[in-house]
């Protein structure tokens, strides 16, 4: 009786376990069956911006079920695509790069082709490859307003337009809008913006502006040629042409744009040194991001996706096809809407914008 016992008790104890293993086995397939991994490669992590990008990229990567792995090449194209085979070789399923080199990245989209992986370019297009999609603002539109909102306060004179990095798309994009904007602005009101200078820098580094403009200071008021407004490309090297400026104690004399909203440059804004900055919702590009990314690695085609998402499929051409696109709208701020703007979308406090600006003549 008691050998029968003992044999139906093992009997159900080897039932119970094994069951409890097979559902736990099924679970784990499940989920494993479910998840993706997104290997996120960054060209640079030091400003505030890119560090916005990947919170929200990865907190939204993770609502999505992808799992993201971050790597920062410090501005080093040749470390970047080496970043790039690591995370091949870990068995990535998507690659999203924000490029160094818009040239030298191609061998990214190469290797990851060669592994069936696709790639997605954030913020800056990758050139000379066969890349499956590529996600930003309308840069072109960026320069515009960034030429608009300087425009609205200085409508003629003399300009100085200081381009990003010449070795970027995008600051090529910038300029082309920033032209744009004012040609219109001049057949519209009939006053003549005279460009004095319009160099690019070697990369978007704020002493680099800082010296640029310098010299071009020199340079003007040496002819006795008066400066009426810089255009910068980015609230970087703004910061770095208000530097310049507050040596000759000219800062808040001439106004001055850029772009990305950062909080340093939001201060300025609004104590009166920096005329624009235009907005780009980054939350939004990194969560448009992060659900195209997903649908990459599910092996959904780029134009479907964009379709599926509620977005106009655009195409820009690369030189080896035409990409599609996705091109979000950006936003120009100035003081007189920081707070229904910046503010209001919570991408920086009340009191930090306006933290050294007297009480007395804060927003209500």
């Amino acid at each position: 009786m008691n050998k029968v016992f003992l044999l139906f008790i093992s009997a159900v104890v080897i039932l119970v376990v094994f069951g409890c293993r097979g559902k736990d086995q099924k679970a784990a397939s499940s989920a494993g069956g479910a998840a993706y991994t997104a290997g996120f490669l960054m060209e640079t992590y030091d400003l505030d911006r890119w560090k916005r990008d990947e919170e929200f990229f990865r907190e939204k990567s993770n609502s999505l079920g992808v799992t993201v792995l971050r790597a920062v090449a410090d501005g080093d194209q040749d470390r970047q695509n080496k970043q790039a085979e690591t995370f091949l070789t870990q068995g990535v399923n998507v690659l999203v790069v924000v490029p160094k080199n818009l040239n030298t990245a191609a061998r990214i989209v190469t290797s990851a082709h060669e592994k069936n992986v696709p790639v997605l370019a954030y913020d800056r297009l990758m050139l000379d490859c066969d890349l499956d999609i590529y996600i930003t603002f309308d840069n072109e539109k960026v320069g515009y307003l960034q030429a608009y909102g300087i425009l609205q306060k200085v409508p003629e004179g003399n300009f100085i337009l200081l381009g990003g990095a010449a070795s970027d798309n995008n600051a090529k994009l910038l300029r082309t809008g920033q032209l744009r904007a004012i040609k219109e602005h001049e057949l519209q009101t009939k006053k003549k913006i005279t460009i004095l200078a319009d160099p690019f820098l070697d990369d978007w580094d704020r002493e680099e502006a800082r010296r640029r403009i310098g010299n071009l200071i020199t340079k003007f008021n040496a002819v006795g040629k008066k400066i009426d407004a810089i255009i910068a490309s980015n609230d970087a090297t703004a910061g770095g042409v208000i530097a310049a400026l507050q040596a000759e104690k000219m800062a808040g004399k001439i106004a001055v744009s850029g772009q990305d909203a950062e909080l340093q440059a939001c201060q300025r804004i609004v104590e009166g040194t920096q005329a624009v900055t235009v907005y780009k919702p980054v939350r939004l590009l990194a969560e448009v991001s992060a659900q195209v990314a997903q649908r990459l690695a599910k092996k959904e085609k780029p134009e479907e996706i964009i379709n599926a998402l509620g977005f106009t499929v655009n195409y820009i051409d690369n030189s080896y096809k035409k990409v599609p696109s996705i091109f979000l709208e950006p936003l120009f701020v100035t003081k007189e809407n920081m707070v229904k703007t910046v503010i209001a979308d919570s991408w920086h406090p009340m009191e930090r914008v306006f933290a050294n600006v007297p009480k007395e003549f804060r927003p209500k």
